[in-house]
């Protein structure tokens, strides 16, 4: 079995060492990179339905017809001339001279920098949604830097996954990007969570879809992922319109649209700036609105913004002497209300304050309350963000909803809820969001989205007890937590195995026998951590289960969950802040003594500083002896 994480970790670390070579910023590499695990992509997918052309394909005089760029166009792939295919620029001869090669205007090709970039122009030249989009600067590359980037990407178990799979090694490396020059443009990227969980709540299925601030694309990316699994196609089924006023985020929009196989139309620019331009004139046309929008702008011209309309609830406080906006929070929420056609859904990510700012904000905020439009408020943890430690929360619309809950809103408090993958960053794993997504399923009344989910616990949970052969699926007493038990007796078996198997290497000291224990230990590793894996995904079970139960009985829960009335959110000033209305989980009692442990703490704590003491005395007297001499 292949492992994804593994792959995408070594092709960032080899690719990341060769920028730390060079003299390039992660700035300067990151766009070119990117463009070349597209051109893998792209010549990925190229080969594959080259192979289903040839499957059937006429011949004349005995010899096969050669395919051409109108058989690649009638399955929506991109037809790739030999100069821009990745295998020929791979096995280029180090002296490119000798090639004999020249672009498309005649010109000589004299480095694998100038190769490239006509290979970039000659990609442009088969598809006008790239135009223009691709890098062509790989001549600031040494041409031996660049050599090894592409043997890099030229990794062979990339097709053994699939040419699909590049999409979400490209995502890897953009989220790396993002980390990496997070000082300066790194607001590029929306973790992929966090767009998982606006999509899941959302649910789409076809018609329009706008992001008006849409970065690198992740809304897309997901929104295509969930309609292609839900069995369509999302590019028959969608229509994907976005606006992004920084034209180094659109590019790379675009290339991450086209690696995930997508089309869309993607403006921008000045024109592209959503506070004075509908650029795709579709206020009231569209069926889906997601967006993660820049927070707290200030400086927003009140008379432009106001002549742009879109503003079904006046406009933000405005500052009378400079006549601008100096929160630009409800300028987007109202913007994202306004696009929305009479069953249209919305879900964007909005700094925190929002939901119970004050003055003409929470005049505002009554109004969109009082057309019972407000869905779902989930507020978000800290640490979900490369560029920003502070928390979020998402908002979700939805003109069509179901008569029951016409004038309810969900809130739910998920800030202390969450998996960490390090110590600046959180996320929501796979579970994690199947288990949100679920209460929103049970405050719809789909009940049967709900035992789906447990079959599927249940399914996964069944597919490792088969695997490990660790217990029998007869026994009709088994539980999730007796499943657990059972786990985590398999982790303590393989971590001895593991000690063992360590101990005994220690000891060994021939070549061949040291081999064969290595790989036995990085066997029983990768089968500890399928077991962590299940464990994990069992402690999901048991989490939601424990509050809604095997069949999933919708109930408030304290400290995470509550459906309010518009009555009650009125009795609150209009405040759309979940932690208002869920409460505070009790703190289940651990067993330590308050007084007691903090006794214990002052008494190590006044040892540490007499030892400290004690030390700096020492050095002192060292510094002094030193002085003297």
């Amino acid at each position: 079995m292949i492992n994804i994480r593994k792959l995408e970790a070594e092709l960032w670390e080899s690719a990341d060492l060769l920028r730390q070579g060079s003299k390039l910023t992660s700035s300067q590499y990151c766009m070119p990179v990117l463009a070349l695990l597209f051109l893998r992509y792209a010549y990925s997918r190229y080969k594959m339905v080259e192979a289903e052309i040839l499957e059937n394909r006429p011949s004349r005089g005995g010899r096969v017809m050669p395919v051409e760029p109108n058989d690649f166009a009638a399955k929506s792939a991109l037809y790739l001339p030999r100069e821009a295919q990745f295998d020929f620029l791979v096995n280029l001869p180090d002296n490119i001279v000798s090639a004999g090669l020249k672009t498309k205007d005649g010109q000589d090709i004299n480095s694998l920098g100038e190769a490239v970039n006509n290979a970039m122009q000659v990609v442009e030249d088969q598809s006008e949604q790239l135009t223009g989009v691709l890098p062509k600067t790989y001549t600031m590359f040494a041409d031996d830097l660049l050599r090894e980037l592409l043997r890099i990407f030229n990794n062979k178990t990339i097709d053994e996954v699939g040419g699909d799979i590049i999409g979400r090694i490209y995502e890897y490396f953009l989220s790396k990007f993002a980390k990496a020059v997070a000082s300066d443009d790194g607001v590029f990227f929306t973790p992929k969570s966090l767009v998982k969980m606006l999509v899941n709540v959302l649910e789409p299925k076809q018609g329009v879809m706008l992001d008006p601030a849409c970065g690198s694309g992740g809304m897309f990316v997901q929104t295509g992922d969930f309609v292609n699994a839900s069995g369509y196609n999302a590019n028959t089924n969608m229509t994907f319109y976005g606006q992004e006023k920084v034209e180094y985020n659109a590019q790379l929009c675009l290339m991450n649209m086209a690696v995930h196989g997508l089309n869309g139309r993607i403006v921008s620019g000045d024109e592209a700036n959503t506070f004075y331009h509908d650029a795709h004139n579709l206020a009231g046309k569209c069926d889906y609105v997601m967006a993660n929008p820049p927070f707290n702008v200030d400086k927003v011209k009140a008379e432009s913004a106001s002549a742009a309309d879109r503003l079904p609830f006046g406009l933000p406080g405005v500052n009378q002497k400079t006549k601008e906006i100096g929160n630009a929070n409800y300028l987007w929420i109202s913007y994202f209300y306004a696009y929305l056609n009479d069953h249209g859904r919305a879900g964007f990510v909005m700094a925190s304050s929002a939901t119970d700012s004050a003055n003409k904000d929470r005049d505002i905020r009554e109004k969109l309350v009082r057309t019972g439009d407000v869905d779902v408020m989930v507020s978000v943890g800290n640490n979900f963000f490369y560029t920003l430690s502070l928390p979020c929360s998402l908002w979700f619309f939805d003109k069509a909803k179901r008569l029951e809950n016409k004038n309810r809103v969900l809130f739910i408090d998920a800030r202390n809820y969450y998996t960490v993958v390090d110590r600046t960053l959180n996320e929501w794993s796979e579970w994690q969001l199947k288990n949100l997504q679920a209460i929103v399923h049970l405050y719809r009344g789909e009940q049967n989205k709900y035992k789906s989910l447990i079959n599927e616990y249940w399914n996964a949970l069944s597919e490792h007890a088969e695997r490990h052969d660790s217990y029998s699926w007869q026994d009709r007493d088994m539980t999730f937590e007796k499943a657990l038990g059972v786990l985590s007796s398999e982790e303590a078996m393989y971590k001895t195995y593991i000690k063992d198997q360590q101990d005994a290497l220690k000891k060994t000291k021939g070549k061949k026998e040291k081999d064969e224990l290595k790989a036995v230990i990085a066997s029983n590793e990768a089968e500890l951590a399928v077991t962590l894996e299940a464990k994990d995904m069992v402690n999901e079970a048991i989490w939601l289960t424990s509050k809604f139960g095997l069949e999933g009985e919708y109930q408030d829960v304290l400290g995470l969950c509550k459906i309010a009335t518009i009555d009650e959110i009125s009795e609150k000033n209009y405040s759309l802040t979940p932690g208002a209305y869920v409460g505070v989980a009790e703190v289940e009692d651990d067993g330590v003594d308050f007084h007691e442990r903090m006794n214990e703490i002052h008494t190590e704590l006044a040892s540490l500083n007499k030892e400290a003491n004690v030390l700096m005395s020492e050095i002192m007297k060292e510094w002094e002896t030193l002085n003297t001499k």
